[in-house]
Formats: structure tokens, sequence, C-alpha cells
């Protein structure tokens, strides 16, 4: 019994470690980041087996997750290689998906289940936005970042990195940071200072994600302050000015920064005129067509890479025109089709999609839980403004008509699990309060 508790408090303390320096890990050395959440999700498995709590699995959302990873599964197990490549390797990375379900879960119920950790976590995530930031402003002030890399040959601020791969998590994690920086701004300074302040951290933040030059995160990272202001009447008016001198911002960075206002503007302008002969539009119809001949099924797990040069698919829209064209060729194909829906549908047909979609509803849910409370306090507006940022982070990330990563890949993919399980955590630590609050009441 006494070497069980040691044990289990070895593993307690060493996952909330791992879990602490994750974000450290995420914003550098990404392998390092993988091998933490998968000893994270390996813990928590032992850790189950050994206090014998399994209750956790009763919870919607991880039935319906863990049947999508299921169905993802079935539809990865190798019949031969019927599409032209060995998918025996996609099978093991099929099930080793399961630790980022296991690590959310581990956060939600383990690892985050006390607020000081949450908090300590908390600060990490705002330090590493931080140093993007800063990054982001060195290359634009003075060409380099901190690590005396340039701009990016398009005019692409790449904060830390040598290609541009900052903006897409800064657009996720800078959203809690900026919304629990303004609920502090509004208690701290009162009245017409306290507006004008969190009025200007807006507009900065904003700023940032206009001259970084990217078009997808920019948008993003607006529509979910958007969604925030669903919780945070206070911002309403706000948001509202921001979303007004927006357009200016933009303006003046055609002469402040004109290759990060053509990369954000023009290039837009161009790819959406065109959009259907656009890299996307070929990607995406290239995932629709893959999708359609095998609609229940799928191609299994990573299908987009490995499918996608195959001959039979070459077909334009509607691909059922024999006078369509060849959608691109086997020259657009990428590693994934840069749409999490489209990629499950791929992966295993409209089962998985259909699972897919109520994984992504019913997490959605549960992070909602709590986010009506009304904060009396400064550190309680603090939270609740960081919690709404959570959801919104989570909410764009997974927001259908996007562009983005392959759903697991690192360090987006972390980033994503990490702020979900992190939300996760505090929407069940008010509902375990509100139960505490009404048996006190029986």
């Amino acid at each position: 019994m006494y070497k069980n508790k040691k044990l289990s408090n070895f593993l307690e303390y060493t996952s909330i470690g791992a879990t602490i320096i994750l974000p450290i890990f995420l914003t550098h050395f990404r392998g390092i980041a993988d091998g933490l959440i998968a000893y994270i999700a390996v813990c928590f498995l032992l850790y189950c087996l050994i206090k014998k709590e399994w209750e956790w699995t009763k919870q919607v959302w991880v039935m319906l997750a863990f049947a999508w990873w299921g169905w993802l599964v079935i539809c990865t197990i190798p019949f031969g290689s019927f599409f032209g490549y060995d998918p025996n390797g996609n099978l093991l990375q099929a099930i080793g998906t399961m630790r980022f379900l296991l690590f959310v879960v581990s956060l939600q119920q383990w690892v985050l289940k006390e607020n000081k950790y949450r908090k300590w976590l908390a600060y990490v995530i705002s330090v590493c936005a931080i140093y993007i930031l800063l990054n982001m402003l060195s290359q634009l002030i003075i060409g380099y970042n901190f690590l005396g890399m340039p701009r990016f040959y398009d005019g692409t601020l790449t904060g830390p990195y040598e290609h541009p791969r900052a903006a897409a998590p800064l657009s996720r994690i800078l959203l809690p940071v900026t919304l629990s920086a303004c609920a502090y701004l509004l208690y701290r300074f009162k009245g017409w200072t306290g507006q004008f302040y969190t009025l200007l951290c807006l507009l900065f933040t904003v700023a940032i994600m206009i001259l970084a030059g990217q078009r997808m995160p920019f948008a993003l990272f607006v529509f979910g302050l958007g969604v925030a202001t669903v919780w945070l009447k206070h911002l309403r008016i706000l948001a509202l000015i921001t979303a007004v001198i927006t357009p200016v911002i933009i303006l003046i960075t055609a002469f402040v920064s004109p290759e990060s206002f053509n990369h954000l503007v023009t290039h837009f302008v161009n790819q959406m005129a065109n959009f259907s002969s656009s890299p996307y539009g070929l990607v995406y119809v290239r995932a629709l067509v893959m999708g359609i001949m095998n609609p229940w099924a799928g191609l299994g797990y990573d299908a987009f890479k490995h499918a996608c040069s195959n001959s039979i698919y070459f077909h334009g829209w509607p691909f059922w025109d024999i006078n369509s064209g060849n959608g691109g060729g086997a020259i657009i194909c990428l590693t994934h089709p840069h749409n999490h829906y489209l990629q499950a549908f791929i992966d295993a047909g409209i089962p998985g999609l259909l699972l897919f979609i109520s994984v992504v509803v019913s997490v959605l849910v549960q992070l909602s839980k709590g986010l009506n409370v009304i904060a009396t306090t400064r550190s309680e507006a603090v939270q609740k403004a960081w919690c709404v940022g959570l959801f919104a982070a989570v909410f764009i990330h997974e927001w259908p008509f996007s562009s983005t990563s392959n759903f697991v890949n690192m360090p987006l993919g972390g980033w994503f699990f990490l702020l979900l399980g992190m939300g996760l955590a505090y929407s069940w630590d008010y509902q375990s309060k509100i139960k505490e609050s009404e048996k006190e009441h029986v």
C-alpha cells in the first residue's frame, strides 16, 4: 500500500512538472513536447490502474472521443497495400493518437485539478506568448529576431523561428492572455482610464497579428475576440471599436510593413478571386474526391499524405465530369488536407466525420459550463476572462471554414490539446463546486 502511494505521488508530481514546462517545449523543441505529452498520458493510465479511478470514462465527450479514435483505428487496419503504400506504420500512428486524448483527460481530471497548478501553467503560457511577440517586434524593428533570423522572404514575421509558423499558435494562446490582461486593466484602472488601456491592449494584439502577415491566424484571432464577447459583455463596445479601427491599421501597414500588407491583403484578394484554381482550392477538391470515393471507411490514418498522389483521385470539380480536369495532378499533394473535417472524412469516412463533429460539439458544450458566472473580484474577472479565452481558442481551432495543420501535428496540435485540457479542468472544477454546494443545501 505504501509503495503504491509512493508510486502514485511520483506519477502525479512528475506529470505536473511535465505539464508546467510543456509550453516551453511547444515553443521550441517540439519533439520533446510530444514526448512529454506521451509521458503524461502513460502516467495517467498507470495512476488510474493503481487508484482504480475510471469515473472519467463516463463523460459524454470522452466516450465520443474514444469512439472516434476506435473507428479511426479500425479504418486503418492494414488489409494490404491497396492504395499504393504500406499502411502498417499508419496503424501504429493511429493507435498512438490515443495519447492526445488521454493527455487531455489527465489535465482535466488529475494534473490540473488544483487551481494553483492551473495558475502556474497560465503564467508559463503567458511568458511564451510574450516571448513570441517580442521576437516578432524585433524582426519588425531591426529585421531580425533574438536568434538572428530575418523575416521570411515574403515579409512574414516568423517570431522565434526560421519559417512562418509563429502566428498560428500565437493566435490561439494570445486569446486567453489578451482577454485576461483586459480584465485586469478594467479592474485595476477604473472608469475611462481602464477603458482606454484595455482598448490599447486590444489594438496592440490585433496590430501584431496583422503585422505577422498570415491571413488565417489573423482572421481566426479577430473571430475569437468576437466569440469572447458573448460572455465578456464589458468588452463588446471596445471590441466593436477595435473592429472599426482594424481596417485603418491594415492600411497603415501598407506603409509601415508593405510585405505584411501584400501577404495579408493583396495575396488574399488574388487567392479568393481564383480560389478554385488556387493551391488551397485544389487541395480541398482532392480531399473531397478522395472522401466521396471512399465514403464509409475512408482510407485510414494520414490518408491524404499517402493516397493523394494516386491517379484515381486526379479529378477536378465536379469529379464525375470527365472534362473536369485532373485536379492539379500529383504536384498539389501535401502531407494533410489543411482542414480537420476533411481530414476526418478521408481518414474514416462519413462515420468518422460524424463522430469527429460530435466530439468537437461535446467538448465545446463542456467548456462553456461556468462561463456565465458573475465575477465580483479582480481575480475572479481575470480567471473568467482566461477561461473564455480558452473556449475561444478551442472554438477557432476547430472552426470548420479554416485552413490549419494536421489535427495531431506538433506544435500547433500540442497547443490545442494543452489549452483544451486546461479549459476542461476549469469547467470540471466549476461543476464539482456546484455539486458540493447542492449537497450542502440538501
